[in-house]
């Protein structure tokens, strides 16, 4: 299973250069079972919100359910908790990387290089 960060999502379903045309086709390549969470969503959602664009606002919740939806349970805090006190990580980081260890993804796409380096081997910049 292959766990996307917000920023793979938003290449997805924004970017009309070559690296959205990357992401997609490496979408579209993979047999692996795509994860994201709600917080993938929450992130993907705020530029929409606050321009009040409705209509991209649609197309990330429809590319949204076509991905498998990780819980955010207490164990994914608490994980995501000893990993931000293990190291630099930011909050939502922590909570994206925990999802992914939590439901045994066996890749976390990113382009954060600085976020790869936490993932303890999970991290893939498909954009390379």
């Amino acid at each position: 299973m292959i766990y996307l960060d917000s920023c793979i999502v938003i290449y997805a379903v924004e970017a009309d250069d070559k690296t959205g045309e990357k992401v997609r086709a490496k979408l579209a390549q993979t047999d692996e079972v795509i994860a994201t969470s709600p917080l993938v969503l929450h992130e993907c959602l705020v530029g929409p919100l606050r321009d009040t664009d409705w209509e991209l606002r649609d197309r990330y919740v429809a590319v949204y359910s076509q991905f498998k939806q990780l819980d955010l349970g207490l164990e994914t805090f608490m994980r995501a908790a000893e990993l931000r006190a293990a190291s630099q990580m930011k909050t939502p980081d922590s909570i994206h990387v925990a999802a992914a260890q939590i439901a045994g993804c066996t890749e976390f796409w990113t382009n954060d290089h600085r976020l790869m380096k936490s993932t303890r081997g999970l991290g893939i910049n498909i954009l390379e």
